[in-house]
């Protein structure tokens, strides 16, 4: 069930992002604006899910570094 509210919720940020995207640059729209607009999109899509996973499941104070044992 998390995984699936993560999903949607990437896909409608990537949404969301791109029709923004679309509003901001000016027309007549080229293909290489497309490409730019979708690169964006996905950029700020993904970006987003890191965050939301860095706040809801990695609860540890420093989640990119664990302690090794120390060998004996």
């Amino acid at each position: 069930m998390r995984q699936a509210i993560l999903i949607l919720s990437g896909v409608c940020v990537f949404a969301v992002a791109a029709a923004v995207m679309v509003a901001i640059m000016p027309s007549p729209l080229k293909d290489t604006d497309y490409l730019v607009i979708g690169s964006i999109a996905t950029l700020v899509a993904l970006l987003v899910m890191f965050l939301a996973l860095l706040a809801t499941r990695l609860k540890s104070p420093d989640p990119f570094f664990k302690k090794r044992k120390k060998k004996r």
